[in-house]
């Protein structure tokens, strides 16, 4: 059985905070004193759009915040956003110990907007650790849809039996089990370490 040749990375939630989960949309609305409800229902209608790439930060931000004058300027709620991502050090350390190895092809495979995608390949200097990023916002698919993972298989020109795909969330590991892949439910770096030995994964 061949072994892993080829590991998947989820970015929010493993590599360092999410982008703009729930946590993030919540702590946005305390600080600058929005309508939850009405916040809520207006981003459930454009968030698929806005993951898929359909839509930039912008329009999504015309729909959600500023259909109506406020006392605060796009450019302060957008870098309130960014400043939302703060990366994992211990994660990205054992990221970057993998590549660097040169033994495993590393790829993302995230549901991300294409503006906090960009900032978050370049805040956590993703671009030294991946070489393929299958984010949402560029392939117009979202875990846990299973062609994702198919699609990021085919990029990477790799079978699922030597892939592995490592996530926070269990239901984003249920499409990649169902394909084959071995798979991790990331809790924390030194856990994630040892559940990528058990594979025989190691710098």
């Amino acid at each position: 059985m061949p072994g892993i040749s080829a590991i998947f990375w989820d970015v929010g939630g493993v590599l360092g905070t999410n982008a703009w989960d729930s946590s993030q949309r919540r702590y946005a609305l305390e600080q600058f004193g929005l309508d939850e409800t009405e916040f809520h229902d207006r981003h459930e209608m454009l968030v698929s759009s806005f993951e898929r790439g359909k839509i930039g930060l912008d329009e999504y931000l015309d729909r959600t915040v500023f259909y109506r004058p406020r006392s605060f300027t796009r450019q302060a709620f957008r870098d309130y956003m960014c400043s939302l991502s703060r990366p994992d050090p211990a994660s990205l350390g054992l990221a970057r110990g993998l590549a660097k190895s040169g033994k495993y092809l590393m790829s993302t495979i995230n549901n991300e907007s294409r503006d906090l995608n960009h900032y978050r390949i370049e805040a956590f200097g993703l671009r030294e650790i991946f070489t393929v990023f299958v984010s949402s916002c560029f392939v117009g698919l979202r875990k846990p849809e299973e062609g994702i993972y198919r699609l990021a298989m085919e990029l990477a020109q790799k079978a699922p039996e030597e892939s592995c795909f490592v996530d926070d969330r269990a239901l984003n590991l249920e499409s990649a089990i169902r394909l084959g892949m071995k798979t991790i439910h990331f809790e924390a770096a030194g856990q994630l370490k040892q559940e990528l030995a058990k594979l025989g994964v190691a710098p």
